[in-house]
C-alpha cells in the first residue's frame, strides 16, 4: 500500500498543487484483538458499511482499506484481522502475518480495546506496535457499555502508567461518538501529502471480492457457534448482464460433508436465507440489481491447506 504514496509523492507534486497547503493523507492501520469493534469502527469512521460486521471473533479476515476524505485530508484506514495468541491452525497463522504486516506499513496505528479491559492479546499487539516504532493512538471502543463510568478514569490511568500512546480516545462505534476527535487526533499526526484517492472513493477492493465478503457476514451471522470458522467463499463469475444486472456465482467451502449439510439447511432453506440476505446486501451497495446463484462445496483441511487458503485469497 505505501507504494501507492510512493507514486503519489514521486509525481513531483509541488505545495500548491495540494488541495490546500496543510492537506494531510496517510495510512492509518486499525488495530486490535478479535471482536473489540474494529470493524465497525471503520465503517462509521468513512461513513459507509464496508468491512462485514458479526458478534463473531475473527469475521474480519482480509486486510481492507476504507478511504476518508474531508477538506483536512484523507484518511487510508486499514481494517486488520485481530492478532490471536497460540494461533495451531494455517489460516490463524495466515491473520496474524497479515495483521502484522499491516502495522508495519503504515503512518499511524490507532489500537483498538474495549472499555474496562485490556488483556494478554491486547498486550502481545502493544508489544509489536512497540517493536515497529510506529506512532500509535488508542481508542478505547464501546464505553456506551461500560457499566461502571467511573472506573473508567482510574483504568486508563493505570494503563498509561506502563504504555505509552501519543493520546487516547473514548469512542462509541455503534453510537457514533468520540469520532471527529479521533479523526482529529489522527489527521494532526499524518504527514502533509496529495490525496491518493478521489474524493468519492471508499475502498480499493473490487466489487467482486465484496460480493464474497456479504456472502460469508450472511453465513457468520446465521450458522452455529463453530461451523463459520469452517467455510470461506470464492466467486466463480462476477458479470453485468445487458439488462443491468449483475450475475454472481459463489462456491461455499466447507470442510466436511456434515458440514454441507448444515450450510445448506432442511430443504435447502438456510442457503436460501443466506443468499437472500447477502443478495439484498450487495443491491445496496453496487447500486443495481443482482441475481445470486450459490453451491456448497467440500475441500477436507482447507485450513490447513497453504495452497487452499493462496486460492481463497488469504495472503499476507
Amino acid at each position: 500500500m505505501n507504494d501507492e504514496l510512493d507514486a503519489a509523492a514521486g509525481t513531483g507534486m509541488q505545495p500548491d498543487e495540494l488541495p490546500h497547503p496543510d492537506f494531510r493523507c496517510g495510512l492509518v492501520a486499525l488495530a486490535g484483538r478479535p471482536n473489540v469493534g474494529k470493524s465497525t469502527l471503520l465503517n462509521a469512521l468513512i461513513g459507509f458499511r464496508l468491512s462485514i460486521v458479526s458478534p463473531r471473533p475473527q469475521t474480519t479476515r482480509h486486510r481492507i482499506l476504507g478511504i476518508s476524505t474531508s477538506e483536512a485530508g484523507q484518511i487510508m484506514y486499514v481494517d486488520t484481522p485481530g492478532l490471536h495468541r497460540g494461533a495451531k491452525r494455517a489460516m490463524n497463522r495466515s491473520l496474524n502475518r497479515a495483521a502484522r504486516s499491516a502495522i508495519s506499513d503504515v503512518d499511524l496505528v490507532v489500537q483498538v480495546i474495549e472499555a474496562g479491559r485490556w488483556t494478554d492479546e491486547d498486550e502481545a499487539l502493544y508489544a509489536a506496535l512497540v517493536e515497529q516504532k510506529t506512532p500509535r493512538l488508542l481508542a478505547i471502543n464501546k464505553v456506551d457499555l461500560a457499566k461502571d463510568k467511573g472506573a473508567m478514569l482510574p483504568f486508563v490511568a493505570e494503563l498509561m502508567t506502563r504504555h505509552s500512546f501519543d493520546e487516547v480516545h473514548y469512542v462509541s462505534a455503534l453510537k457514533q461518538k468520540g469520532l471527529k476527535e479521533l479523526e482529529a487526533g489522527i489527521l494532526a499526526r499524518l504527514p502533509v501529502r496529495p490525496p491518493v484517492y478521489g474524493e468519492d472513493e471508499v475502498t480499493d477492493r473490487s466489487e467482486r471480492f465484496l460480493a464474497a465478503e456479504m456472502v460469508r457476514e450472511q453465513l457468520m451471522l446465521r450458522l452455529d457457534q463453530e461451523l463459520p470458522y469452517a467455510t470461506t467463499v470464492e466467486i466463480e463469475q462476477f458479470s453485468d448482464r445487458p439488462d443491468g444486472v449483475a450475475e454472481v456465482h459463489a462456491v461455499i467451502w466447507v470442510e466436511r460433508e456434515g458440514q454441507k449439510a448444515i450450510v445448506i439447511g432442511a430443504g435447502g432453506a438456510q442457503l436460501k436465507a443466506v443468499g437472500s440476505g447477502a443478495r439484498r446486501n450487495m443491491e445496496r451497495m453496487f447500486e443495481r440489481k443482482v441475481f445470486l446463484k450459490l453451491w456448497v462445496k467440500v475441500r477436507e483441511g482447507w485450513v490447513d491447506d497453504e495452497t487452499m487458503l493462496k486460492k481463497f485469497g488469504y495472503t499476507d
